[in-house]
């Protein structure tokens, strides 16, 4: 098979390096994929937004599937277009990728049906929404409702803070249009954890849980980031806990989506607070997380072609996926300054040495050859072992070996429960 990834991050190059190991996948090309990507896949430099420009590439070449990675083309429609060109592509339908598009929508969609999460309110006049904050108590959420590149929430301390929040979502315009319509909701307590799951439209069946850290710095301090670090398994739960997730928030919603005529196709992303009350939602994506698939891929045992086909087909229930029997980390690597402004360009050294799987997101081959940073979030460090311990010391160990200038990373991932 001939297969096109669309996209160019960490996330991407998982995915890559999952399809590279299919027997099936004869031919692999990524757009715009990235400096390490290029070295599994042929690169092409189209932007993974550019819809009209990704469909008429993939004609021209006639893959035999489009995996559209990212939430921006998917949101956008891109999986749609691709299947009216006559292409065959994995990932949701528009109207099922909404479900991350618009957080007002995700949440009339958990109120609808029961779907347990954190209480809320939706604004679109900024006066009302500050009227509402006075009579609030802190911590509060404040949320954009469109994508923000996971950069959208605040976790206001006071409610001045969640009213300067608001101001910068809604005149301000910090995160775009994104900001036009804010979800200002309860603040929940207890770990949180991120469940992945394929899905076929109908059947949906999760992956080994996760847990991401957002904050920039060690402590889950600083600023959101869209990611620096995850590790599985991503709670130690029981199978009473790993059912009532199932019975109560899983299914839910993929029926939810069916009786609204939005059935899920791809993999779908539960973020999850394990509160006191029990299980809830806190977000939904409507893709692989970043750099969650960094830590769950890897242990991927099953042909990960023979599961796509499974899913567009609607054929999931017949596939037993199966999972390396250990724990992982990974650990990012990013630009100093980030999430704010940083440098570019400062060669990389240490990749090939360190003997370590090793994802690459911001990167790129200058015109001297060598590999350089681009982005904010450039490397993304892979280590497993029979505990967590183990899998994290190891991602440490390969991440000591590397080295760019002004590097940034947390020395905390898997020690701390994480936030979002």
């Amino acid at each position: 098979m001939k297969v096109l990834v669309v996209g160019g991050g960490g996330r991407e190059h998982a995915i890559c390096t999952a399809l590279k190991k299919s027997p099936s996948v004869t031919e692999l090309y990524c757009a715009p994929g990235n400096g390490g990507i290029a070295e599994i896949a042929t690169c092409k430099n189209i932007g993974a937004t550019d819809v009209d420009a990704m469909v008429a590439y993939a004609k021209e070449e006639k893959f035999d599937l489009v995996f559209v990675a990212p939430d921006d083309p998917l949101v956008l429609g891109m999986v749609d277009k691709m299947q009216e060109a006559g292409l065959r592509a994995f990932g949701p339908n528009k109207n099922a990728a909404i479900i991350e598009g618009s957080k007002a929508f995700s949440k009339g969609l958990m109120k609808k049906y029961n779907i347990p999460t954190a209480k809320y309110e939706l604004f679109d006049d900024e006066a009302k929404a500050i009227e509402y904050l006075d009579s609030q108590k802190a911590p509060i959420v404040i949320k954009a409702d469109g994508l923000a590149l996971g950069k959208g929430v605040i976790i206001a301390q006071t409610i001045e803070d969640a009213k300067v929040a608001v101001h910068e979502m809604m005149s301000d315009h910090k995160f775009g249009s994104a900001g036009n319509t804010v979800v200002i909701e309860e603040f929940m307590t207890g770990p949180e954890m991120t469940l992945l799951a394929f899905a076929d439209g109908k059947t949906c069946v999760p992956m080994i849980s996760s847990r991401d850290h957002k904050r920039a710095n060690d402590h889950d301090e600083g600023l959101n980031t869209g990611g620096m670090g995850a590790v599985t398994p991503g709670a130690d739960l029981t199978d009473a806990d790993n059912k009532r997730i199932y019975d109560e928030i899983v299914e839910p919603t993929m029926k939810a989506l069916i009786a609204e005529g939005r059935p899920f196709k791809g993999v779908i992303y539960f973020g999850l607070m394990l509160t006191p009350e029990g299980p809830k939602v806190v977000e939904y994506n409507c893709r692989f997380g970043d750099p969650e698939a960094q830590a769950i891929l890897p242990r991927l045992e099953t042909d990960f072609m023979e599961i796509i086909d499974a899913c567009i087909d609607g054929n999931l229930d017949k596939v037993d996926i199966k999972w390396k029997d250990c724990c992982s980390c990974v650990v990012v690597m990013a630009s100093g300054g980030y999430p704010l402004s940083y440098a570019k360009g400062y060669e990389i050294t240490g990749i090939k040495e360190c003997g370590h799987l090793v994802f690459q997101a911001g990167t790129k081959i200058n015109d001297e050859g060598k590999l350089v940073t681009s982005g904010g979030r450039v490397l993304c460090v892979y280590g497993e072992g029979k505990t967590s311990d183990e899998a994290i010391d190891s991602a440490y160990e390969g991440v000591a070996k590397i080295s760019f200038k002004d590097m940034h990373f947390r020395h905390d991932i898997g020690r701390t429960l994480g936030n979002k």
